[in-house]
């Protein structure tokens, strides 16, 4: 079996996408030199007050305060994409790849409205089998897994595998592991876990999760092939 492998070393990402939910505060931005910043639309009121200015904006601007869009309007890229067929998470993820950005962290992907939160976790899913998406959030990250993956973790760690909305797989090196068993919203999840390695294996017969870890920002999970 061909395992993909991720681990957490030297690589950092490239691309910030601030969600409009919560966001984490002007420290954390200080770690972010030389990454391209961008905000999905109303992302963009809070680094606004946070005296922040994003490589771009990004969005149908439906949901920014007027006073914002004055602010930036001479000093960052306002991008206007009013296409119905995806929400300003989508837009703002294939707008980063238009920009050869790969390597993606994402921000505020919680908070607000909470139909949006769980709409950006089905946009995660999505984009996430065309490049490197990872979220941060409370300190913690997710990504999305799709094939059988080996990850470098600390014996100890807290690992949640979440369903997208099915998954099958075995798992090795964590406390309670699985055998070619089935994970599925409404059925059975796979949260709070604890790795007893340094390495736990995820075996995917069939479907896709959603993993959950500790964060090691500003390192970005890689995967080697």
């Amino acid at each position: 079996m061909k395992l993909n492998k991720i681990i957490f070393n030297n690589n950092k990402f490239d691309g910030l996408i601030c969600l409009n939910g919560n966001i984490p505060n002007r420290d954390f931005f200080e770690n972010l030199e030389g990454v391209t910043i961008i905000a999905a639309d109303g992302a963009a009121d809070y680094l606004h007050r946070a005296n922040i200015i994003p490589n771009y904006i990004v969005g149908d601007m439906d949901s920014i305060n007027p006073s914002t869009l004055q602010f930036f309007f001479e000093r960052t890229n306002l991008f206007q994409l009013s296409d119905q067929e995806t929400n300003d998470f989508e837009k703002a993820v294939l707008f980063a790849l238009s920009l050869n950005l790969n390597n993606l962290l994402i921000v505020g992907i919680n908070g607000g409205l909470y139909e949006h939160s769980l709409n950006n976790w089905s946009v995660l899913a999505k984009l996430s089998r065309i490049t490197n998406l990872c979220v941060l959030d409370d300190n913690r990250y997710a990504f999305n897994i799709s094939k059988s993956t080996e990850i470098n973790l600390s014996k100890g760690e807290i690992v949640s595998i979440i369903p997208q909305t099915k998954v099958k797989l075995i798992t090795k090196n964590l406390k309670w592991n699985l055998d070619s068993e089935v994970l599925e919203i409404g059925e059975r999840e796979g949260a709070r876990n604890i790795a007893i390695s340094d390495n736990i294996m995820l075996e995917v017969i069939e479907g896709e999760a959603l993993i959950f870890v500790d964060s090691r920002f500003p390192y970005a999970p890689e995967s080697i092939n």
